[in-house]
């Protein structure tokens, strides 16, 4: 299929859209998954990024999804060594960036606290920002899921208006001009760099 979409525009970036998952192609990777469930799912992060019409590779971070039992601080750790191994992966195996292109933390934990949505959301920015700063294949990372005021009833337990708490908009819009000022704060336009000479 991806051969198929860049014959009719070869211009389009395309990914698989995985969960980033490990199967058993590359057996050494396996212990990086949640549990063993994972890599008898059909899908494997290396095998299915490495398609030569594959632009980036994708990978998603719920921790909430694959485990029930841990607390906070076992999934944040979790999560910093799932990205690290996916970015050494996209540095040395895949050699194309890798775009962490849906991650949350639910509202639903028990004794959940927005400050752990916080530290979550600061725990995967770091990575980025560090991978981005040595020009690492870790591209970015996109929370699910912004939502404006009104539209709620939409929302599963991983939504959020960022406005609504003041510490979890600081740290987005930081996030984004610390990546913005890697580049050059002279190439961005309008809102982002006004918002970045800010101070943010």
């Amino acid at each position: 299929m991806s051969a198929f979409v860049k014959s009719i525009d070869k211009n389009h970036l395309l990914t698989v859209g995985l969960e980033g998952f490990y199967g058993p192609k590359t057996p050494k990777s396996l212990t990086m998954n949640p549990e063993e469930w994972a890599s008898k799912l059909g899908a494997d992060f290396i095998r299915n990024s490495k398609i030569s019409y594959v632009d980036f590779a994708s990978v998603h971070i719920y921790p909430d999804h694959w485990f029930h039992e841990e607390g906070i601080d076992e999934k944040i750790k979790f999560v910093s060594k799932w990205m690290l191994s996916h970015i050494e992966d996209g540095d040395r195996e895949l050699k194309k960036p890798v775009m962490f292109t849906e991650f949350g933390l639910s509202n639903l934990n028990k004794d959940y606290q927005p400050s752990q949505r916080d530290r979550f959301y600061k725990t995967i920015y770091d990575v980025i920002h560090k991978s981005a700063k040595k020009n690492r294949a870790g591209a970015g990372a996109l929370v699910w899921q912004f939502f404006v005021g009104g539209m709620e009833e939409y929302n599963d337990d991983f939504g959020i208006v960022p406005w609504e708490r003041r510490p979890t908009y600081i740290l987005i819009t930081e996030q984004s001009c610390k990546l913005a000022r890697i580049r050059g704060l002279n190439q961005l336009k309008g809102y982002l760099k006004d918002l970045c000479l800010e101070g943010y």
